[in-house]
């Protein structure tokens, strides 16, 4: 070839790629699986390149010519998945098999493409087995003779053999041996997997890299490894837990080194990325009775190089509320991770504020020292001290408590999302015994939150919550205010006004509106997902207040509506319209505007 003719020809090929290969149009894209199985024929098209691509409107040549090919693959990774090792796929484009067209030969311009699939027989597992197994491991259920042999089955049983035997201390544990065979006339898969678990190791020398204001010593304590102790997949993974739960960095990756450390030590490696250390925060929620509310704050994640988090939240409340005025309250706090632990946060909380309740105005502050304890994802505990402070005035005069308390609390989530649960459950419980000083009497708060989900099906979920409260050995008016309890409102009945049950006590020729010692609340949601983005919620929620749950000093109301909720990528966006059904608190519709479900 005559060297000058070269740029033409890179100038002509070029032109050719950017117009799509000498061909932008497809006019039909035929795709057919035989059989009955609709998860099946759902299943292939969901895996299926060109069909994404005819979606996409991605109908250059040189394109479907390349995805056509690669589309093979892909189908046949998702029949195997669905237990099927027979099958027979067909990809024609123009008539011919796309398989036998030579890369050179590429068409310029496609008209025509059929895929049709013939799935065969379902296999079922003939003869498996993983051997030997560490003690503990637990196999797949479906990984037996008789059950349907998908591919996911056979990869989980591998994986959870291997990850056995890692976790019992044989981090180098692979799988020395396998054999897998397809039984076409039987329509059988046997699976037989040999293990070489390999020495049992420690844990090595553990070193950071990647800090930057962070020091290594503090990542060493946070991550927590017990280095010279028998190494554990889960130690390793709660390690790495540990670290991305501080917000500290935005990426965390721990690597095993890949040659032993005599006589027995694995070294670690922990590679990390700090995230940026400010982070501003803003918030709001209308609601018809609450009236506006507005958050905001300021987040420094890791203040003096070892993790801490120092947080100034402000919040204005009831902005246009229809009883009362607008409360203020300013916060800071200042925690530290793995103090005293690796699983144990210690924080430090300053607050003030104003209270302008319908039946009282009030000046606050607080002072105390919380640790929270972490034992799972889902399990934490915390146990704090604290000192209160609250000077106010009501109907009949001006008041004051002082009080310090022991909060203790436990939180057990096991909601499968945090803003908008289907399934699982959320418990919440706290007990706070409280040293009344001047005015203000000894006694104990206890308050329990329940919550629980059910999913029937992709588009319906129904959602329970359970609310109590009670104050004992404290008398009601020797009960710091903020300890009482009220109903009414987004928080608890929805439809009533905020905080419109409480009691009334006579104090001379005064009635005065207070909260009550006792609180029980309820709500049951019937949530249904219309759209991807659009679901619809009806609800009725009841609460009731008291000097106990039964007698003549204890109300009820109740509330019920329908809201429309919006999905977004942080949360749903909810919208809620409701009017009271019980008691005699409230008239009119009440609307409730926030990010995320209402519990």
């Amino acid at each position: 070839m005559h060297r000058r003719l070269l740029p033409v020809l890179a100038l002509s090929g070029l032109l050719t790629s950017l117009s799509g290969g000498g061909g932008a149009a497809l006019d039909r894209l035929d795709f057919v699986v035989r059989g009955d199985d609709p998860r099946l024929e759902w299943s292939l098209r969901d895996a299926s390149i060109l069909l994404t691509q005819q979606r996409e409107k991605n109908t250059a040549a040189q394109d479907l010519f390349a995805d056509a090919r690669a589309e093979y693959g892909r189908l046949l990774s998702a029949l195997y998945a669905a237990g099927h090792y027979s099958a027979v796929i067909n990809i024609r484009i123009d008539g011919r098999e796309a398989a036998g067209i030579a890369p050179l030969d590429a068409p310029d311009r496609i008209g025509v493409i059929e895929v049709t699939v013939d799935p065969g027989r379902r296999f079922a597992f003939g003869e498996v087995g993983v051997q030997p197994l560490a003690r503990e491991t637990e196999l797949p259920a479906g990984f037996q003779a008789g059950q349907p042999a998908l591919s996911g089955i056979v990869a989980a049983a591998v994986t959870a053999g291997v990850e056995g035997w890692r976790e019992q201390g044989h981090a180098k544990a692979t799988v020395a041996e396998e054999d897998v065979v397809a039984d076409h006339p039987a329509a059988l898969l046997s699976a037989r997997i040999w293990i070489d678990p390999g020495p049992q190791l420690r844990f090595g020398t553990l070193t950071v890299t990647g800090t930057e204001r962070m020091r290594e010593a503090r990542v060493r304590k946070i991550a927590g490894l017990p280095e010279g102790e028998r190494f554990s997949v889960s130690e390793l993974n709660r390690a790495a837990t540990r670290l991305r739960r501080t917000g500290v960095f935005s990426s965390v990756t721990l690597t095993e080194a890949d040659a032993l450390r005599m006589p027995d030590l694995l070294d670690i490696g922990i590679q990390v990325v700090e995230a940026p250390t400010r982070r501003y925060t803003f918030g709001a929620e209308l609601a018809t009775d609450a009236g506006l509310q507005l958050t905001g704050g300021w987040l420094h994640r890791n203040l003096f190089g070892g993790g801490e988090r120092f947080e100034i939240t402000g919040e204005v409340s009831n902005i246009g509320v229809q009883e009362g005025g607008t409360d203020y309250t300013l916060d800071l706090t200042l925690s530290r991770p793995a103090t005293p632990g690796p699983d144990t946060t210690a924080a430090v909380n300053l607050g003030i504020g104003r209270l302008d309740e319908e039946d009282y105005t009030a000046n606050f502050a607080t002072a105390g020292v919380t640790f929270i304890h972490i034992f799972s994802e889902e399990l934490s505990a915390r146990v704090g001290l604290d000192y209160d402070f609250l000077d106010g005035t009501d109907a009949t005069g001006d008041f004051r408590y002082l009080s310090l308390s022991l909060p203790v609390g436990a939180t057990w989530d096991r909601r499968d999302s945090k803003t908008d649960a289907t399934k699982g459950f959320y418990i919440d419980a706290e007990a706070k015994p409280f040293l009344g000083f001047g005015t203000t009497d000894n006694g104990v708060r206890l308050e329990t939150d329940l919550r629980g989900y059910k999913d029937f099906g992709e588009r319906f979920v129904l959602a329970a919550r359970v609310q109590a409260g009670a104050v004992l050995g404290s008398s009601l008016l020797g009960t710091p205010r903020d300890d009482l309890f009220y109903s009414g409102g987004g928080g608890t009945v929805r439809g009533q006004p905020y905080q419109s049950l409480g009691i009334d006590v006579q104090r001379g020729l005064e009635s005065l509106p207070i909260g009550g010692t006792h609180f029980l609340g309820g709500s049951l949601e019937a949530r249904v997902k219309v759209t991807e983005t659009i679901g619809v919620v009806g609800f009725f929620d009841v609460g009731q207040v008291g000097l106990g749950f039964e007698g003549d000093m204890s109300e009820t109301h109740s509330g019920a509506g329908i809201g429309v909720r919006y999905q977004t990528g942080f949360g749903p966006i909810r919208l809620d319209v409701a009017t009271p059904v019980g008691g005699d608190t409230g008239d009119g519709v009440q609307i409730y505007v926030g990010l995320g479900q209402a519990f």
